[in-house]
């Protein structure tokens, strides 16, 4: 690919990226900071994000949770999913349709999670659906 990846990660995988440094997923992090993904991200997902930093069990200071943004959105593509959303296949979780229309809104070339209600659909759906250590595997990250 002459252009690094565009992708669709869900909340919990750049959620355990962000605020676990050294764990499983810094390479994900290395990845979308070093340019060799670009994360997809639109109005929802990162209010989706925001949400998810803000819960205390993380007891994440509000600059804390400003500084972890920080180290993700400028990295990430903005796409303006349109007013009749992309049609996509129905998830089990209704928090999780937003990321798939978002894939497609964004001709994404991977969704990225770990979350079975995602991975179930990667049958049904046009966009590939795989895991981190998928797709840190496929594009030698």
């Amino acid at each position: 690919m002459s252009r690094p990846p565009r992708v669709v990660l869900d909340t919990n995988l750049v959620l355990s990226a962000l605020v676990f440094a050294n764990g499983r997923l810094a390479a994900l992090r290395h990845a979308w900071q070093g340019g060799k993904c670009v994360p997809l991200v639109s109005k929802t997902t990162t209010v989706e994000l925001i949400r998810v930093l803000a819960y205390p069990k993380f007891k994440l200071s509000d600059e804390e949770q400003q500084e972890l943004l920080a180290d993700y959105l400028p990295w990430c593509a903005t796409v303006r999913i349109p007013n009749s959303p992309p049609a996509t296949p129905d998830c089990r979780d209704p928090f999780d349709q937003p990321f798939l229309q978002l894939a497609v809104a964004g001709k994404a070339d991977s969704l990225v999670s770990g979350d079975r209600d995602f991975l179930s659909l990667a049958d049904q759906f046009e966009c590939p659906i795989v895991t981190a250590e998928q797709f840190l595997k496929a594009f030698d990250l």
